[in-house]
């Protein structure tokens, strides 16, 4: 089957890599982010709201995907290739959460960081290394039942600092573990994740299997209005699949807000449905998309990892800037902490409204482009450095 047929897949990873642009920018230059969360219906506006609810497809999207390349690669080199590559490719993003990604969050070098979304799709490449090898009903029937169960075991509580208070954690309610100096924030519980992965290592077949190819639209699109047919099925009624239920505003917006207001740490069913459904949608209509706009968001959607660890560099180092030159009364050094976002009054008076931050966002993307086409062109004129695959 021709590679043409993927692209739809690398332009919906390259969609989100530039929608993950606007809320890491939205982070650092946006003055209401030191202040209050965006999807804090008591603070937020709409526009602010929408700012980061846009950018809630990300992650899923991103894991999900990464669970169909892991697929893609095992059709083509075979179920001991991947397995391997799966677990020392997962060890290596693990590796880089605690490492280079950290500093790019905080620019200092502490004992501890944030797990966030590449420790989520490192050690479930390495689950999904240790299973790869099972039936493919067996790991399609572990994905459903942990995205659509896992959400049962909100109720599940073990004995304050005790181990399995701590195992609970990283799978399934995040929060901080401390290992002698060492304090890591797991605000990414792994076991949904898990999930995900799983199911988007079985929706490769859709793209490799010639006769699930041929009514591959008609699938995307039973999946795509499934979803997000279940998620307001679920979610209107306050049925099941959300931590907490949403309730009533003050106006028909706000309820619209707090309808879309699932929860994402962990993630939730309801929240996947919201985010996976219109995923699908996407990639049913963008089968034959061609064109400059095309090929714009397949340049990032071809260099993932690349992508992500120079958007925080990029990012993080304009802020600084952005301190330095445009607001002088405060210290650029607020940048540096481990917990730069303060919520308090030492932050009043820095950040740009939301027309700054998109303009920001916009100098972020420019910048980053020729770059991510630059080594898009390299990695794919030297299949045989096999260490390109890892980054």
């Amino acid at each position: 089957m021709a590679s043409r047929r993927f692209d739809s897949i690398d332009i919906l990873r390259g969609l989100v890599m530039v929608l993950m642009a606007i809320d890491h920018t939205r982070d650092y230059f946006h003055a209401d982010s030191f202040l209050f969360s965006p999807t804090d219906l008591t603070q937020t506006t709409a526009p602010i709201f929408f700012t980061r609810w846009i950018t809630h497809y990300c992650a899923p999207v991103f894991v999900f995907l990464a669970g169909t390349s892991a697929y893609m690669v095992q059709k083509r080199k075979g179920k001991d290739y991947a397995s391997r590559f799966l677990f020392t490719r997962g060890i290596w993003l693990i590796f880089l959460e605690m490492t280079i990604v950290s500093i790019g969050w905080s620019f200092t070098i502490s004992p501890g960081g944030f797990m966030q979304v590449i420790w989520a799709i490192g050690l479930s490449m390495v689950v999904l290394s240790l299973i790869s090898r099972l039936p493919y009903w067996i790991i399609f029937s572990l994905g459903l039942l942990i995205v659509f169960g896992h959400n049962a075991l909100d109720g599940v509580t073990f004995q304050e600092d005790s181990i399995a208070e701590s195992i609970w954690k990283v799978l399934h309610t995040g929060g901080a573990l401390s290992f002698g100096p060492f304090t890591y924030y797991f605000a990414y519980p792994v076991l949904p994740w898990f999930g995900v992965m799983f199911l988007g290592f079985i929706f490769g077949k859709l793209y490799t299997d010639e006769n699930l190819a041929v009514h591959r639209k008609k699938w995307l699109l039973g999946m795509g209005l499934g979803s997000i047919a279940l998620f307001i099925l679920l979610r209107v009624p306050n049925i099941y699949g959300n931590p907490s239920a949403w309730e009533q505003q003050d106006s028909t917006l706000f309820n619209l807000l707090a309808i879309l207001n699932a929860h994402k740490y962990p993630p939730s069913l309801q929240y996947m449905l919201m985010t996976l459904g219109p995923a699908f949608l996407f990639l049913a209509f963008t089968e034959e998309f061609r064109g400059r706009v095309a090929n714009f968001f397949l340049v990032f959607g071809r260099v993932p990892l690349f992508y992500y660890i120079l958007h925080l560099y990029l990012i993080h180092a304009l802020a600084i800037l952005n301190v330095m030159f445009f607001f002088p009364d405060h210290s650029w050094k607020m940048m540096l902490i481990d917990d730069w976002r303060a919520y308090n009054n030492s932050a009043i008076g820095y950040g740009f409204g939301l027309v700054g931050t998109y303009a920001a966002t916009a100098l972020v993307v420019a910048l980053l482009y020729p770059v991510c086409k630059w080594y898009g062109t390299y990695k794919a004129r030297h299949p045989e450095k096999w260490w390109l695959s890892y980054m």
